[in-house]
């Protein structure tokens, strides 16, 4: 039966109720996917996806997420928010993808986006110890794009396939030295598609310019990773000088951009892919796209769609000089189901990118006074 096995994994996902139980199908300690010979990285849609994410060869050290040979690692600007998780990201590309000067970059059928997310022992020490909980997947098949999720043993030595998600308790030390912890949520792969939503249909967020826009430390050395790409031929249509096109700034540098830059950078990887005109979010007319440059509708002086319990009583998304009066600033300062933003796999309040929204807010002139 060709290609599909997604439809097979959606179904045993909407099915499952154990949050903690991998894909059984075959034996224990039966591959479902047959490897090519070689040691290139590889993914078939035509096949079973693998059991152990070490048969897709992505890695020359998998422990170490270090890439194999035909993957490719990158970073981005400003990344999303996942309780401090800390991110390894790379990119499998079966032909090149095709620049776009504004939205997400048109990758081909067979492409696979993988992310892997880890907790460093200590956030104030970038060498410090790191643990590796899991890495999605988001494949693109014929039918569009699909998430697979694998979750990382406790050897970390490998990690298996999990259609039904998980949750794994986590430690770390935070940046004021405080120890934490936290039952970590692993998304079923239903989840992952709820966040990567955009006109109905699954697509990738950080694949765009203005997210990949900047320097990478290679192997070989520091370069840019568009003309990196451009120049290993996984990107057609860049710009020849990668200064012609857009790049967000860096929600946390403040040599990046200014306060209003840096703040628009952070809120539109971490909510425009539902608050947009094509995201789920739609119905709100929340705008929260960098390029959106009209204050009423990013949410200046814009009142609730609904009122609820997600406004928290305040009339306005964002109240100028008064982030304690802005449903926004309510909104990522809550972690109640019902009220937080983004309101899917976090459970904590990400306190650093919320002191640079408020700051945003307080310096913000004019007023919400209805015209008499």
């Amino acid at each position: 039966m060709k290609r599909t096995v997604f439809a097979l994994l959606l179904s045993l996902a909407a099915c499952g109720d154990n949050l903690e139980g991998e894909l059984s199908l075959g034996g224990a300690d039966d591959e479902l996917c047959r490897p090519p010979a070689g040691t290139a990285a590889f993914f078939d849609l035509d096949q079973e996806p693998c059991r152990n994410l070490s048969s897709y060869r992505f890695f020359a050290d998998l422990a170490g997420q270090t890439a194999g040979e035909g993957v490719v690692p990158y970073d981005v600007n400003s990344a999303l928010f996942s309780d401090y998780a800390s991110k390894h990201r790379f990119l499998f590309l079966p032909s090149p993808m095709q620049y776009q000067q504004n939205g997400v970059f048109d990758l081909p059928v067979g492409s696979v986006l993988i992310k892997t997310f880890a907790y460093r022992s200590d956030l104030r020490d970038v060498d410090s110890d790191e643990a590796l909980v899991e890495t999605r997947l988001l494949v693109h098949a014929d039918q569009g794009w699909k998430g697979l999720v694998y979750v990382w043993d406790q050897e970390q030595t490998d990690a298996r396939l999990q259609v039904a998600g998980g949750i794994v308790p986590v430690e770390w030390i935070d940046g004021e030295g405080e120890a934490r912890e936290l039952h970590y949520i692993v998304p079923n792969i239903n989840q992952c598609e709820n966040c990567h939503v955009a006109d109905d249909s699954a697509q990738p967020i950080g694949m765009q310019a203005r997210h990949l826009n900047r320097d990478y430390a290679y192997p070989e050395g520091s370069q840019n990773q568009l003309a990196a790409l451009s120049a290993l031929g996984l990107l057609d249509g860049a710009p020849a000088d990668p200064a012609d096109a857009p790049r967000a700034a860096v929600w946390d540098d403040p040599d990046s951009g200014t306060v209003e830059e840096r703040t628009r950078a952070w809120l539109d990887i971490n909510c425009a892919h539902c608050h947009s005109p094509t995201g789920p979010a739609r119905t709100s007319g929340l705008d929260l796209r960098a390029e959106q440059l009209e204050p009423a509708l990013y949410g200046v002086c814009k009142p609730p769609v609904a009122a609820g319990a997600g406004s928290g009583g305040r009339q306005y998304g964002i109240v100028p000089g008064q982030p304690d009066e802005s449903i926004l600033t309510f909104r990522l300062e809550s972690v109640e189901p019902a009220v937080r933003m983004p309101e899917i796999l976090r459970q904590t309040v990400h306190q650093e990118s919320l002191a640079l929204v408020r700051e945003w807010i307080a310096g913000l002139e004019g007023d919400c006074t209805p015209p008499e």
